[in-house]
């Protein structure tokens, strides 16, 4: 589950969140521990139930891809985005900018 400033609009922030998960995934390989305490450093605050589907079904979409990586001693299940993912992120990212010039112009 979502957590943030009011639960019941978590519909509208799992879009955030996936937009967030792949920027990171861009820019290098990321985890689903690692993705909550960074997703928590903005608000966000999602436990495993929440944030290990939503890895998996990006990963389906095409947007991740997975490896096992030992980090530390343990094998971890790393992603990084793909370049659907990469696309779908740089779509996202325009069509954020101009939701939010649109709502500056208020």
């Amino acid at each position: 589950m979502i957590k943030r400033a009011n639960a019941k609009h978590q519909d509208l922030y799992i879009g955030l969140v996936r937009v967030h998960v792949l920027h990171h995934a861009a820019k290098e390989l990321i985890f689903g521990f690692g993705m909550i305490e960074e997703l928590g450093r903005h608000g966000y605050r999602l436990g495993p139930g929440t944030m290990y589907p939503l890895l998996h079904s990006m990963e389906r979409r095409g947007w991740l891809k997975a490896s096992v990586v030992v980090i530390s001693g343990k094998r971890r299940k790393c992603y990084s985005a793909t370049r659907d993912g990469k696309a779908a992120l740089k779509e996202a990212v325009e069509r954020a900018r101009e939701l939010m010039n649109e709502i500056d112009e208020r």
